[in-house]
C-alpha cells in the first residue's frame, strides 16, 4: 500500500467513525514530513458550525498543531473530494497537494449534493443567496489601517 493510500484509509476510518455520533460521513487528515499534523470529521450538525467539514477541522487542526497558519510541505488527504470552501480552506494553507478517495457524484448519491455550490462558483450558475456591493464612507479604512500597521503577518 502506498502512503497516499495509506492516508486515505485513515481519512475513510475517520469519516466512519465519526457516523454514529451523527457526524457527518467525511474524514480528513493534514499530513507533514510523513506524520499526521491534523485530522477531522464532518461536525456541522454536532457543532452547530457550517464551516465545520472535515477538511476545515483537519486545517484548523493542524495550524494548531506547527502554530502557523500556513501548511506548506503538507497535503491534505480527505476520505471525499472536497467541496468548494474546503478546496478554498487548503488553497488558503498553501497545502501542497489534496488527495480524495469518493468524489462529488458519490456524496450526491447518499444525499450530500454540493454540485448548486461548484456550479455557481464555475459561474454555470446563478447564486441562490443575492450577493451585492454597497459603498459606504470608510469602506477602504480597514486596508489603509493594515497598510500602515508595522507589525502585520503576510498572507
Amino acid at each position: 500500500m502506498t502512503s497516499d493510500e495509506q492516508w486515505l484509509t485513515r481519512a475513510v476510518e475517520l469519516a466512519v467513525t465519526g457516523v454514529p455520533s451523527g457526524q457527518g460521513p467525511f474524514g480528513a487528515v493534514v499530513v507533514r514530513d510523513g506524520q499526521a499534523v491534523g485530522e477531522g470529521t464532518n461536525r456541522v450538525t454536532v457543532d452547530l458550525d457550517p464551516s465545520a467539514h472535515a477538511e476545515v477541522v483537519a486545517i484548523r487542526a493542524a495550524c494548531q498543531e506547527v502554530a502557523a497558519y500556513w501548511l506548506p510541505g503538507a497535503v491534505l488527504y480527505s476520505s471525499c473530494e472536497p467541496c468548494p470552501m474546503c478546496l478554498a480552506t487548503a488553497l488558503w494553507a498553501r497545502v501542497d497537494r489534496v488527495v480524495f478517495a469518493a468524489d462529488r457524484h458519490d456524496a450526491a448519491a447518499a444525499g450530500f449534493d454540493d454540485r448548486m455550490f461548484h456550479d455557481v462558483l464555475a459561474g454555470r450558475a446563478p447564486g441562490p443567496v443575492p450577493v451585492e456591493r454597497r459603498s459606504v464612507d470608510r469602506a477602504l479604512a480597514p486596508f489603509e489601517a493594515w497598510t500602515a500597521f508595522d507589525g502585520k503577518s503576510p498572507y
